[in-house]
């Protein structure tokens, strides 16, 4: 049993819904894309990317096509198949809105035909009713129930013909179960052959995807009832999706999971004695030794550069060219970089971090990642900050460790599937902690100060964000008071 998942959502508005797909591909029989209920004029980068994600965890994907119950036009669906295949790689197609009369049968014959000439290896019709019996013949997957639950419990009937044909060639498509029904449904699902849940909004089974969610640039989708087609128990899959506290996979790099106690000191001899999972100490400061204790005591630990602006007290101060270096940025000593110069700033950063690799930290913090929004002496955009950003966790990744956002609020949406957690500081202060739940929604770890306010003010929020949050003194010693 696997999930059937019509998302359509849009990668940029909600990222970690497709972030949490990628983890369940093992569980999942197709995503379907939609990002303008069709492929729309022109393939959509976001889109483009999140496919490839998926495709490479193995998931297969299916494009959605209407067919406005056999009245559109045969050669405008094959193009619309054409499309996805040409910009997003599909393995197949998503019918929606099939006629289920028995005069259909042969056009719907016809239509699969053709697709299945196209190369679509997978093709679903969704009628979204127990059609004619010869439509089961046509597809790999009927869905013969679109609807609420409330229908679904009260009205559903199943024609005799169905018992003769294998349980897995249906699907349910059933929303707006209550969450603590959520097993209930699954079970009434089993017992009529296929089922898919969409629990409501309390309780603390959540969907996979929204059910107000929109098809991308293009406007909303026309029909967003079926948010989530399951063949499969949901609360077991996100709780197999999900993870445990913290992971590290075998040969791979480590990946905090939320919520964990951290110390974070760049100021004076490191203190080992603090009782927490997590350090983040400086890079240059801290000495292989100096590691090696704290993972002696069980602790992971995070090597603090900074990749956006100069530093007149590092060792590797004259490796810099003058002609990257900007305006001051506030911290004496230090002046912003022009991030836009790749060339010159990528092998810089890479020595840095094959220090922080060879002294055997886990992970960076790479600091002022957000130029773009400062006065730098130089006209950078978001696009440059996008390029150097992703830059910085490629080099991470590229020696086997972990790398966090730091701050960059903004483009989060953006950045969330480039990198393994995030570091802020004084979210509450600014009233923008919301802005970090994609990083938790997808599993990933908010490293959290705050400088001003007392952890009454900002302690409940950050526990009920699962924030990893403590109040610190600016010079960033080892006094620290978490929540």
């Amino acid at each position: 049993m696997s999930l059937l998942i019509p998302l359509y959502v849009h990668p940029a508005e909600d990222p970690a819904a497709w972030h949490r797909l990628v983890a369940c591909a093992a569980r999942t029989y197709a995503v379907v894309l939609n990002p303008a209920n069709g492929p729309g004029d022109a393939a959509d980068p976001a889109f483009a990317a999140a496919a490839r994600a998926l495709r490479a965890a193995g998931t297969r994907l299916l494009g959605y096509v209407d067919t406005d119950y056999g009245a559109r036009d045969p050669a405008r669906i094959t193009d619309d198949a054409r499309r996805y295949q040409e910009w997003y790689a599909t393995d197949g197609c998503f019918l929606d809105q099939v006629t289920a009369r028995p005069e259909g049968v042969a056009a719907c014959r016809r239509l699969v035909r053709s697709l299945r000439g196209l190369g679509a290896s997978t093709v679903v019709l969704n009628p979204g009713v127990h059609p004619a019996p010869g439509y089961a013949r046509l597809a790999d997957l009927t869905v013969t129930f679109e609807g609420h639950w409330s229908t679904y419990v009260s009205a559903f009937s199943r024609p005799s013909w169905t018992v003769r044909q294998p349980p897995d060639r249906f699907c349910h498509l059933v929303y707006g179960v209550p969450a603590p029904l959520v097993p209930l449904a699954v079970r009434t699902a089993r017992e009529r052959g296929r089922g898919g849940v969409r629990p409501g909004d309390g309780g603390t089974a959540q969907p996979l995807v929204r059910a107000d969610a929109r098809a991308g640039r293009g406007g909303p989708v026309r029909r967003l009832a079926p948010a989530l087609a399951a063949a499969l128990t949901l609360m077991a899959v996100l709780a197999a999706c999900s993870g445990g506290p913290d992971r590290t996979p075998p040969g791979g790099r480590w990946q905090p999971r939320p919520g964990p106690a951290w110390q974070w000191q760049l100021d004076g001899r490191v203190d080992p004695s603090v009782d927490v999972p997590v350090y983040d100490i400086d890079g240059f400061e801290n000495s292989a030794a100096d590691v090696a204790r704290l993972h002696r005591d069980g602790r992971k630990v995070i090597c603090y550069v900074n990749v956006g602006a100069w530093e007149d007290f590092r060792p590797d101060r004259h490796a810099f060219p003058r002609s990257v270096l900007g305006r001051p940025n506030g911290w004496r000593g230090e002046r912003w970089l022009d991030i836009r110069r790749l060339a010159v700033l990528r092998p810089l950063m890479e020595r840095r971090f094959d220090m922080c690799r060879d002294k055997g930290f886990d992970a960076v913090e790479p600091d002022l990642m957000e130029g773009y929004a400062n006065d730098t002496g130089f006209p950078l955009t978001a696009d440059d900050q996008l390029r150097y950003n992703r830059l910085i966790a490629d080099i991470a990744h590229e020696r086997g460790l972990a790398v966090g956002l730091k701050n960059d609020l903004a483009q989060i949406p953006q950045l969330l599937a480039d990198f393994d957690f995030a570091v802020n500081e004084e979210c509450a202060q600014y009233d923008e902690c919301a802005l970090l739940e994609p990083f938790v929604a997808a599993g990933k770890a908010v490293f959290h100060v705050e400088y001003a306010r007392s952890p009454a003010r900002f302690c409940p929020q950050a526990r009920a964000l699962r924030l990893s949050s403590m109040l610190k003194k600016p010079d960033l010693g080892a006094w620290r008071r978490p929540c």
